[in-house]
């Protein structure tokens, strides 16, 4: 045992060698279970009545082709999800909690896993209890609700239990590790990331858009059905059109696309050093327009030092630094102390005494305090945020205000110190200036995140002056307050602002920079930003930020945050700065996009689709093409597209978000010149090329795969279609599609024949549409408020 009491690094790789790590085996779920059930679904329900039905009828054909259909759809849906779930397995090994510990006479920073039984660490407020332990020295409140249920915090001292995923959510202690892995009370080891599981903004956006799509194909479908009945069209012809019909208005691969686009942008994001811990994130950081930062650490440098002291008559510079230090301790590992302590050791000064008790710095008080048994006898010593210690010496408030104003003019931190016997008046010692030296990028980062659109609000629990210097050496802004601005103004607030076409950053009453700002604070904020829809981000770093990172549709959690800060993000930065918070925005806007062009490429479709063929019916008395065909169409145009999921596209400039009924008036401006088109070609090959029915279907089922593979190359650049470069998957798809349905249509396998002029018709009339939509389509993009 080494002084501190932890283990030697020798004992400790020993008894992890003979016990094994600080883990629980993880349940894997039954793939094969999963997998069945991508059978039961309303969209497979739809493949699987039609299957019969073919079956029944005797058309084996198109039965296998259905099928076909259904168990392709069922794997890629299937291998995706796993896909995504091995991302966040990767997430989970990067995020592994860590522990404070005592190895070989000092204390160091280990993953939790490593624990052994005998190890000593220290917990503090913010730390997520690493195994079953013991405690040895100090006083801690436990949350065990995630554990017990109980809503109420535990307190635990010395020689009480503290159980592996509690909470510490106040003061701070030493303690022995009792249980490790499996052995534990409750049987598992505290986890940041749980699972994967489908964002509910998705699931709501999809939807939409399929209640949407699926309202206007049962229009389309009572229709044909009145019609075919009128014109007593046989039922085992009618029924699988309408069938095919719905089949064709459903966005068959919609989920699985977003799922692609999501997991592909999880791995590029942790490319870009930003680990994702909930795949929602990714789109909403997409539509995020405020971004709610820290200063410790993200805007500054998080490398404070002692940059000056004045100490009050009849105190001098030392006696200030030594109450000082007395009021620190460097198991906290909180910078602050820290700073103040190597200040203390290159002054070469002896401690006031020994610390009997010791209560670390805590939000709500703004102050650390301890209590020091001295020659003299016992000694209370504090420090804090100047105004709570000024209050309780009962300090000049205007002469204590102006010293605060001096030192804080180039950005330092300034902690009043105050010390006294227990029971008696404080006294006021001095102030400490602590140097946390603005970060060289935070300036370019602020600009370039308000180059994207986003407001940059800086909220502090500094003074104002400190805050206001700093924000206004990295270009945040003049506009600052104090939260009190925020508590006055939060019931007047909460009543909808009378104009909402005027941003709240453009009204009177918005500040750039909050100092002197509480946790509940952050929320009040948040909230009423989140009352005008506003996508908020939020930075934080400590477990008093857990809830407002929770309440954020975008909470990051810095390099340095806390575990529970880190389990309540959805996203991790891991290197300090914003440099990776603009990377994910920027990652985030074109998997928006690209998911975007997809959804725009199927619902123009759906809408070529359903009115072609159902108008189509009803005015020719005939089905412009098979249900076999239809069934070789979704194959032909849906998965190819797929491909969108790693196309090029450029990041926009300004926050994205999904708005249904601009995507349906957009895809209406595309679909009415196919559909005219359509007709136009319909009648070019029954009068013009004199093709029979049979050889109609197929020109009609060539001309549906080639418009729709131009109308991604339309939708997906808001310049010229030839603005940008495709991705060399998505051009090949494109090509190999087009290709070998010319040939499927030339040799006359699954449809009737068709020669070279017939498909040289359809060629022409294709690039017809892309030349003439593609002149059209800033205006549709206009028209819809769909532009960039």
């Amino acid at each position: 045992m080494s002084e501190l009491g932890g283990l030697s690094s020798v004992e400790a790789a020993r008894r992890l060698f003979v016990n094994g790590p600080n883990a629980i085996p993880e349940v894997r779920a039954n793939q094969l279970k999963g997998l069945i059930l991508k059978f039961w679904a309303p969209v497979p329900w739809l493949l699987e009545l039609t299957i019969v039905l073919e079956l029944i009828l005797g058309n084996y054909l198109p039965a296998g082709i259905f099928a076909v259909l259904l168990v392709f759809n069922s794997l890629l849906s299937a291998a995706q999800e796993s896909r995504a779930q091995g991302a966040v397995d990767l997430l989970r090994q990067r995020l592994n909690v860590t522990a404070r510990v005592a190895r070989d006479g000092q204390w160091t920073q280990i993953p939790a896993s490593q624990l052994v039984e005998g190890d000593l660490v220290h917990i503090r407020q913010g730390d997520l209890v690493p195994a079953d332990v013991r405690l040895s020295e100090g006083h801690v409140e436990l949350d065990q609700s995630a554990l017990s249920g109980e809503s109420h915090a535990v307190s635990a001292d010395r020689d009480d239990p503290g159980y592996s995923g509690s909470v510490v959510v106040k003061g701070e202690a030493s303690a022995v590790v009792v249980a490790v892995g499996t052995a534990t009370f409750y049987g598992r080891t505290a986890e940041l990331v749980s699972s994967a599981h489908a964002p509910s903004n998705m699931e709501r956006l999809i939807f939409d858009i399929v209640r949407a799509l699926m309202g206007f194909a049962l229009v389309i479908v009572a229709v044909v059905l009145a019609d075919g009945l009128a014109r007593h069209t046989p039922l085992h012809q009618l029924i699988p059109f309408v069938l095919i019909l719905v089949i064709a208005s459903v966005p068959v691969a919609l989920p699985a696309t977003f799922t692609v686009a999501t997991a592909l942008g999880s791995k590029e994001m942790s490319e870009r050093r930003v680990l994702v811990t909930r795949l929602a994130a990714i789109e909403e950081a997409a539509s995020m327009e405020v971004l709610c930062t820290d200063k410790t650490g993200t805007l500054t440098q998080n490398q404070l030092s002692v940059e000056s002291v004045r100490a009050l008559d009849p105190f001098d510079e030392d006696h200030l630094v030594q109450v000082a230090a007395g009021a620190s301790d460097a198991a906290t590992q909180d910078p602050l102390d820290l700073a103040i302590l190597a200040e203390f050791e290159r002054r070469h000064l002896a401690p006031l005494g020994t610390v009997s008790i010791f209560s670390p710095f805590e939000p709500a008080t703004k102050r650390s305090e301890a209590l020091i048994e001295t020659a003299q006898g016992p000694q209370r010593v504090l420090k804090g945020a100047p105004q709570v210690v000024g209050e309780m010496t009962g300090a000049d408030e205007g002469d204590l205000a102006t010293r605060v104003q001096e030192l804080a003019q180039t950005g330092a931190r300034v902690l009043g110190v105050a010390e006294g016997a227990p029971g008696a008046a404080l006294e006021m010692v001095g102030l400490v200036a602590l140097a946390d030296p603005a970060r060289e990028d935070a300036a370019r980062l602020v600009h370039e995140l308000r180059d994207l659109g986003i407001q940059v609000v800086m909220l502090t629990g500094d003074g104002l002056a400190t805050a206001a210097a700093i924000a206004q050496r990295v270009g945040i802004g003049e506009r600052c307050a104090r939260a009190d601005v925020v508590r006055a103004s939060d019931e007047h607030e909460r009543r909808p602002s009378p104009d909402t076409t005027v941003r709240p950053w453009q009204r009177e009453g918005w500040y750039d920079v909050y100092a002197e700002v509480l946790p509940e604070d952050k929320m009040r904020l948040i909230a009423s930003l989140q009352r005008e829809s506003i996508v908020v981000g939020m930075t934080g770093d400590g477990v008093n930020d857990a809830p407002a990172l929770r309440t954020a549709e975008v909470g990051v959690a810095v390099s340095s945050a806390t575990d529970v800060a880190k389990a309540a993000a959805s996203l991790v930065l891991t290197t300090p700065g914003l440099e990776d918070m603009v990377a994910a925005v920027e990652v985030s806007r074109r998997i928006h996009q690209r998911m975007l062009t997809y959804t725009l490429n199927k619902i123009v479709k759906t809408l070529q689709v359903a009115l072609f063929l159902g108008v189509g019916f009803v005015v020719f008395g005939r089905f412009v093409t098979t249900p076999t065909l239809v069934v070789l169409l979704l194959l032909a145009n849906d998965f190819p597209t797929m491909s969108l999921a790693s196309d090029h596209v450029r990041s926009p400039r300004r926050p994205q978000r999904w708005r249904v009924a601009s995507l349906l008036v957009a895809s209406l401006g595309f679909a009415l010149p196919l559909v005219l088109l359509s007709f136009g070609l319909w009648l070019v090959g029954t009068d013009g090329l004199h093709l029979t029915l049979g050889a109609m279907q197929t020109m009609t089922f060539v001309w549906l795969v080639t418009s729709g593979q131009a109308t991604i190359y339309l939708v997906r650049e808001r310049e010229h279609f030839w603005h940008s470069r495709p991705s060399r998957w998505l051009a090949l798809s494109s090509g190999l599609d087009v290709a070998v349905v010319a040939v499927l249509a030339e040799r006359g396998w699954m449809m009737s024949p068709i020669g070279a002029v017939p498909l040289a018709v359809v060629l022409a009339a294709t690039a017809v549409y892309l030349v003439l939509v593609d002149l059209l389509k800033a205006w549709i993009f206009r028209s819809a408020r769909l532009t960039r």
